[in-house]
């Protein structure tokens, strides 16, 4: 059955956005997007997942850019992003991916007995040392009212949505029980007999 839609299990998707929507995105190039593939083993004209070999669906930041619901310093550059597969993505989510590719995490390389993980590991740990990644010291650049403001204004929004979840709690149970006694009526009337059994 369906579970009803909670405001608050919506919580660590806008804590995301609000790290995500800070973190720079800096654009490689075609040269720079063809070397990171090369040391990855990958064929541009067959792109891989990273860590398992599947299909290639999009770019995962190999170190995470989000941990404690804060950003980690690390931005979206070619540096930090290789490609991957959904499925390995949203398992390895924001962990750090030594512990989660040989982990025991649902859908993991590791779990999913990835043939070839050994070697996938030598080429990550190699992607790793082509370049230094930018890491962002965000208190040392950002002016410390506005970075403040902007964790205040998370925090209001995540009160404003356990504030909205009571209200929504109170109009799902007096629609319920609206629908149930409008039910238990119409089941006692002879059209809703007629209704049922036809």
């Amino acid at each position: 059955m369906l579970k009803p839609v909670n405001i608050t299990g919506r919580s660590s998707t806008i804590t995301n956005s609000f790290v995500n929507s800070i973190i720079p995105v800096i654009y490689p190039s075609e040269e720079e997007i063809v070397e990171a593939l090369r040391i990855l083993g990958m064929d541009p004209d067959d792109v891989r997942c990273s860590y398992c070999g599947d299909k290639f669906t999009e770019w995962d930041h190999l170190r995470p850019i989000v941990k404690d619901k804060r950003p980690t310093g690390f931005i979206s550059e070619i540096a930090n992003l290789v490609p991957a597969c959904g499925k390995c993505n949203q398992s390895k989510s924001g962990q750090e991916w030594r512990s989660w590719i040989k982990g025991t995490a649902p859908q993991c390389p590791k779990i999913r007995d990835i043939p070839d993980l050994p070697e996938r590991i030598k080429r990550l740990e190699a992607f790793e040392e082509w370049r230094n990644p930018t890491v962002v010291n965000w208190e040392e650049i950002i002016d410390p009212e506005i970075w403040s403001s902007h964790w205040e204004n998370l925090e209001r929004l995540h009160a404003l949505m356990r504030e909205c979840q009571v209200i929504a709690d109170r109009i799902n149970q007096s629609a319920a029980e609206a629908v149930i006694a409008k039910k238990a009526a119409s089941a006692d009337s002879p059209s809703a007999v007629l209704v049922r059994a036809g």
